[in-house]
């Protein structure tokens, strides 16, 4: 069990625990984030806790040629009920993913110091967001860490039906218009499994990056 320090700098990820824990501690400081996020690791914790920083050893990945889109989110793509944009609130979709309340949890994994910690790094260029919009308000979207080839996701929301969706589906799409090869998903559950995403081992993840 490894707890970093001051020093800016992270064990190898092939001495991961085997549920993916890679080191304890250290802070989240733009440069130890982009150093992890870099490295194939990323934040995952909660409030109270020290910061646990994961490699897991099968990563949930999305190709973004194998993106599967089902025919009811391709109806409203084209009747283009939600409006869609791209890093306009970068705050508001943050904040909605800390505090949406999610079947089979009591709380959230994104503490304040998080919430600060990503809004920094997307002012500085780092992290993105996508909105979705109903009637002008905010029913949906996601936010991540860029990293150019590979886009790094953490949290989505949805406050109606297929929200979340219509903002993954936007998401890979640009994505894929700009050449990124890879979404990284972190760790396997259903829903992001419909959508096309699998696991690979965590070797393989490791070198789109």
């Amino acid at each position: 069990m490894i707890f970093l320090s001051d020093k800016l700098w992270f064990p190898p990820v092939e001495t991961a625990s085997p549920e993916g824990i890679v080191a304890f501690g250290g802070d989240l400081s733009i440069e130890r984030l982009l150093l992890a996020y870099n490295s194939g690791i990323f934040p995952w914790y909660n409030q109270g806790e020290p910061i646990i920083w994961y490699c897991p050893k099968q990563r949930m990945v999305l190709f973004p040629e194998e993106l599967k889109v089902s025919k009811s989110t391709k109806q409203l793509l084209r009747k283009a009920i939600f409006k869609v944009t791209y890093n306009q609130d970068f705050e508001a979709v943050i904040r909605q993913c800390k505090s949406i309340s999610r079947k089979g949890q009591s709380g959230t994994w994104i503490t304040d110091e998080m919430e600060q910690a990503y809004i920094h790094l997307h002012k500085l260029g780092h992290a993105e967001s996508v909105e979705v919009w109903l009637n002008d308000e905010l029913v949906g979207g996601l936010y991540g860490v860029d990293l150019g080839s590979v886009f790094c996701g953490e949290s989505m929301f949805s406050k109606v039906s297929n929200a979340s969706k219509i903002a993954f589906t936007y998401l890979v799409k640009k994505k894929k218009e700009e050449n990124c090869r890879i979404i990284d998903c972190q760790v396997y559950n259903d829903h992001l499994s419909s959508l096309g995403a699998k696991e690979i081992p965590r070797t393989e993840f490791l070198k789109y990056l």
